[in-house]
Order: structure tokens, then sequence, then C-alpha cells
């Protein structure tokens, strides 16, 4: 599915998966999050619901722009970084096609539906 994302005002190709989770995500738009660093590796956001975790696909570890809820916290995670490895509690909801600076200096995300 895709959908339009903007980083801090700029516009970056971006599409989600098939899986319930970003369906459910999907469900949410249009949204506008304020992003926060976390571990020098991601970008995090607090979503206004915690979303679906059935049906996940195998874990595996994320990359660098890979969107994904983490379910534990009931959060967004946008991945500037690759990650050590996979963890059964994120779920991958799609990628966003941008560098990894734009990404890690990104301080808000504005995520719709694509017309």
């Amino acid at each position: 599915m895709d959908i339009r994302v903007t980083l801090d005002g700029r516009p970056v190709d971006a599409a989600l998966n098939d899986s319930p989770a970003a369906g459910d995500f999907a469900a949410l738009l249009p949204l506008t999050l304020d992003l926060e660093d976390f571990h020098q590796t991601e970008r995090i956001a607090d979503l206004p619901r915690r979303l679906t975790t059935s049906g996940a696909p195998e874990p595996r570890a994320p990359k660098a722009g890979d969107l994904t809820y983490y379910a534990p916290w009931g959060n967004l995670a946008l991945f500037y970084r690759d990650g050590d490895s996979a963890n059964p509690d994120l779920l991958i909801l799609g990628h966003i096609d941008a560098d990894a600076d734009r990404l890690a200096g990104a301080d808000r995300i504005t995520i719709e539906a694509a017309p």
C-alpha cells in the first residue's frame, strides 16, 4: 500500500506492507507525529492507540528506512540505522525511501493515505 510521508515538510516515497498491523496502522491515517531519538538508531513517536499484532510476519532485523511498531510500548519507530537483531515484539509496517541523515534528523513526520 502506497502512502504519502512528509519528513519536516519535505515529501519522501514510502509504502506499507500487507500485514494486519500495517492495515490497522493505515486506519489511523492521517497522522502527524513529533519524533524523538532512541538509542541513536531510530526516531520514535507515540501512536494514538495500540495496533493489532495478530498474523505478524516472522521477525527480522530492521533496516534503515523501516517503519516499525514496537508492541510492548505501542509506539512507532523509524529506523535510520540497521538494527542489531530480530525482535518478535518489533513489527515492520513498511519502508520509507530516504537517506539515513534525513531520517536521523527528522523531528516531525506526517503520514497520509496515497490518493
